[in-house]
């Protein structure tokens, strides 16, 4: 009788467990994810931009070949929300080597460390002056995948401009007033000028 209780006691924690288990994210599919991740973009560069984005197992894939320089990115399944962005092309191979180091575990700390190094080597393109990443984001059930629109959708905006600094620009290197821009990692390799929405408070 004892056995049997406490087979009955594992397969009850095992189906609890098994409830509380968060559910694996739904890939979207194709057109779906061209829809929305050409949205982070500047209207005149969405109909001609290149996207990626992902296929049913999860791999990155070009699901768009593009005209233009503009590479929009679709929705990753492993993060919570919808996240696309777009940048143009001599930004991708900084982007690329981002997701490759994500991938392998590693943290934002660890990525930017590694991606200097191999930028000083020689050994990783980036550009030395101003290039913009576009970001536009929302909640998943907010999605319109018909349209591509997110219901109260976020913008960003993030223009790198290597070693500027605070003096050089006349921008605080500090989140200031809601939607002000600003200097992010000032006098680095990525200095960038952040322009958040002014609703979404000071978070990167």
């Amino acid at each position: 009788m004892k056995g049997f209780i406490n087979a009955i006691a594992i397969i009850f924690f095992a189906q609890a467990a098994v409830a509380q288990a968060p559910k694996k994210k739904e890939i979207l599919p194709a057109d779906v994810q061209i829809r929305v991740a050409v949205l982070a973009a500047p209207k005149e560069f969405r109909d001609s931009a290149t996207v990626l984005g992902y296929t049913p197992e999860g791999k990155l894939t070009v699901l768009r070949q593009g005209t233009n320089d503009m590479i929009c990115l679709g929705p990753n399944p492993k993060q919570a929300g919808v996240y696309v962005y777009a940048y143009p092309k001599r930004l991708d191979p900084f982007m690329a080597r981002g997701r490759e180091l994500a991938d392998e575990g590693k943290n934002i700390k660890q990525k930017d460390e590694i991606r200097e190094a191999e930028i000083k080597a020689g050994k990783l393109s980036f550009p030395q002056d101003p290039t913009v990443l576009y970001g536009y984001w929302g909640k998943d059930e907010d999605l319109n995948p018909a349209t591509g629109e997110i219901k109260d959708g976020l913008r960003r905006y993030v223009i790198y401009v290597p070693h500027a600094t605070g003096a050089s620009t006349g921008l605080p290197t500090a989140p200031n007033l809601p939607g002000m821009p600003w200097l992010m990692g000032a006098g680095t390799y990525k200095a960038h000028i952040m322009v958040n929405p002014a609703n979404m408070g000071h978070s990167h």
